[in-house]
């Protein structure tokens, strides 16, 4: 009876020492999963800074947008000031169904076109059906990967101002400004 009582005594210590072993293991990977989501946080995070900060300084981005031909769609300056911007032209909101598996995205859009002079408005409310027409094929032809960053965005911006440029005669639009952008 008395050996029985020394194996419980000698067992209990171990299983202390092993669930405390355990209890150290489990707080050590909680850690490490807590220190991973971090760095993958900021370097998600960064990534749409990097797309903001470029070696070329703001005097020549201004040059090279003044300096494209006619009929060619200048890249968006987030710096100019508000004293240079043209003539905007508001569009009705876009609401589009984004490409995806599941079809079950959607995007609302409202936008306002920049334009070279105040006579394209004219062409552009003869030619608006169309021009909705080719605006919500661009939307609609985009998943949200493609549309929900920074870049995703200009690029977006970039595509809808070439395509309009190609369709208009009287002037170009020299820039294409978000005022809603909704993605659920």
């Amino acid at each position: 009876m008395a050996e029985e009582e020394t194996k419980e005594e000698e067992s209990a210590p171990k299983e202390k020492k092993s669930s405390n072993l355990l209890m150290i293991i489990i707080i050590v990977i909680l850690i490490l999963i807590i220190v991973i989501g971090a760095v993958v946080a900021i370097l998600l995070m960064s990534e749409d800074e990097e797309d903001t900060t470029q070696n070329t300084p703001p005097q020549t981005k201004e040059k090279q947008i003044s300096n494209k031909p006619r009929g060619s769609s200048a890249v968006l300056d987030d710096t100019r000031p508000l004293s240079e911007i043209g003539v905007l032209y508001p569009l009705d909101t876009f609401t589009v169904n984004l490409k995806s598996d599941s079809g079950r995205r959607y995007l609302k859009v409202t936008m306002s076109l920049e334009l070279e002079g105040e006579e394209l408005s004219l062409e552009l409310d003869a030619k608006s059906p169309v021009l909705r027409d080719r605006i919500i094929r661009i939307l609609s032809s985009k998943t949200l990967e493609e549309i929900s960053s920074k870049k995703g965005k200009q690029k977006v911006s970039q595509q809808i101002m070439d395509t309009l440029n190609s369709m208009i005669t009287d002037g170009q639009i020299k820039g294409i400004y978000f005022t809603e952008f909704v993605i659920q």
